[in-house]
């Protein structure tokens, strides 16, 4: 009886162990491996070049002349009447070439969104445009065959255009951003006009005249805004497209002097201003190199 009780005692612990050893076997295998996410692509400086056309956006330049010096009420209609006929709209049609740089520095966080600023300047070439008008108005009665001869020519052009912005992006992948940005733009704006007003075969012993040039050159601070796309095509490489919309303000100046004689007596004085304003759109394209010297290196855990 003894016998037969230790051999089924040893039966059922061999059973028991077998079993246990089937449910749960020993695993020879090491942990995985824990390997860190590839660092942001897009964090650290870049500069580059750019390129592509920029055009005016308000085209007008308007000249307004009106009396500062009127001598006796008999003369008051001829002032109005030569302000009238000195006052108008020159139209020019302003697009060229741009060219320059840009620096920057961009901050890629939480995977796809991107923070940074941007610094560019770019020459204009090509976009000095000039136009002219001519109109003969009726003198006011009773002055029957005289009218008021007035020519005017005008042009303007912007030097060079720069921008600080910062910009705003997402990246729709790891190397495609999509970004809005806006900013500081300033630049060398210039403006000249020139004008002439006259009445041919006036009565004897007057004499109508104005003619002279006013020029305005100075540098214009205003702001711009835009957007683009930039695709990181090789490491450390990228290509954009961008447009942005510039506004440097308007400007007046003085541009000529029109006087109305008779004999020795001064009868009439207009003084005759420009105004004009210099905003406008740009597209183009560029390459930047990126420094990445932001980036963290891959670290990998076990």
């Amino acid at each position: 009886m003894a016998t037969r009780f230790l051999t089924g005692v040893v039966t059922m612990l061999a059973l028991a162990t077998g079993s246990a050893l089937a449910a749960d076997p020993p695993s020879l295998k090491a942990p995985p491996a824990y390997v860190a996410p590839p660092p942001p692509l897009w964090t650290g400086f870049h500069a580059g070049l750019n390129a592509g056309g920029a055009w005016a956006a308000s085209n007008a330049t308007n000249f307004v002349s009106a009396p500062f010096l009127v001598n006796g009420a008999d003369n008051v209609i001829w002032a109005a009447a030569s302000a009238i006929a000195g006052s108008g709209v020159v139209s020019t049609n302003g697009a060229g070439f741009i060219g320059g740089g840009q620096f920057g520095y961009d901050w890629q966080f939480n995977g796809r969104v991107l923070v940074g600023v941007e610094a560019d300047v770019q020459g204009v070439a090509g976009a000095n445009n000039a136009a002219s008008v001519v109109t003969l108005a009726p003198a006011p009665a009773p002055a029957p065959g005289l009218n008021f001869l007035t020519g005017v020519a005008s042009g303007k052009s912007l030097d060079f255009l720069g921008t600080a912005r910062a910009r705003l992006g997402y990246l729709i992948t790891p190397t495609l951003l999509a970004y809005a940005t806006g900013g500081l733009a300033y630049g060398q704006a210039t403006s000249a006009t020139s004008f002439f007003q006259h009445v041919p075969n006036d009565f004897p012993g007057f004499l109508l005249i104005g003619a002279n040039q006013g020029r305005l050159s100075q540098m214009r601070v205003g702001w711009t805004a835009g957007g683009g796309l930039e695709w990181m095509f090789w490491p450390q490489w990228s290509a954009k497209i961008e447009y942005l919309y510039f506004d440097l303000g308007a400007v007046s100046y003085p541009v000529a002097v029109t006087t109305d004689w008779e004999q020795a007596t001064l009868l009439v004085a207009n003084a005759t201003q420009a105004r004009t304003r210099f905003d406008g759109h740009v597209v183009r394209v560029g390459v930047n190199y990126h420094f990445n010297w932001g980036a963290a290196p891959i670290v990998a855990k076990y």
